[in-house]
């Protein structure tokens, strides 16, 4: 197999989200527009995390390839100013989602992985992982509000954006999401 000819290559095995998407917003910084960045990370979730922050950041994901355990990350710097990252208007915090969990037209979904989902998650809430969102978009209701949760807000940032392009008209990110929920949890495992 060809390898893949990058200008920088950083190293984020090990680390869990957002940790890929910060080292590598920070390694970008000092890159030239146009040049390619080689993140190699452990987490499977670095895919959709990345491809994502990509899109929203105005970056080109190049692609993934996988060596084993490794995923190699190819993003391409944007040139210009595009490269301003677009945040979601609609945000709320953990205490304004407690006191509408009760409410009907309230759906609650959880953009983190299946396995943080699995160990502590809203009563109620509908897993779909980032990097399935696109795929089940479907499956959500339009007419009602969607909170949507992550364990810091930042992939649930990315998951409002992409609803929102879809055509949602009442998505509210939730921040700072999981990593300081205090109401209510469920878990799956026994």
């Amino acid at each position: 197999m060809n390898s893949i000819e990058s200008n920088f290559v950083l190293d984020a095995k090990g680390l869990a989200c957002p940790m890929p998407i910060v080292k590598t917003k920070k390694a970008m910084k000092d890159m030239e527009a146009g040049h390619v960045i080689e993140i190699q990370a452990t987490d499977k979730g670095s895919k959709a995390d990345l491809q994502a922050w990509a899109k929203s950041s105005g970056h080109e994901y190049l692609g993934t390839i996988e060596e084993g355990e490794v995923l190699k990350h190819f993003v391409r710097k944007s040139s210009g100013e595009e490269a301003v990252e677009r945040k979601h208007e609609a945000v709320t915090d953990n205490e304004a989602l407690a006191s509408k969990l009760k409410q009907e037209n309230v759906i609650v979904l959880d953009v983190r992985e299946k396995a943080e989902y699995a160990f502590k998650h809203i009563p109620g809430a509908i897993s779909m992982p980032l990097g399935d969102l696109e795929n089940r978009v479907e499956e959500l209701n339009k007419d009602k509000d969607i909170y949507v949760v992550c364990r810091t807000g930042n992939r649930s940032d990315m998951a409002a954006q992409m609803l929102s392009d879809k055509g949602f008209a009442n998505v509210i990110n939730v921040v700072p999401g999981m990593s300081e929920w205090t109401g209510d949890v469920e878990s799956d495992i026994k």
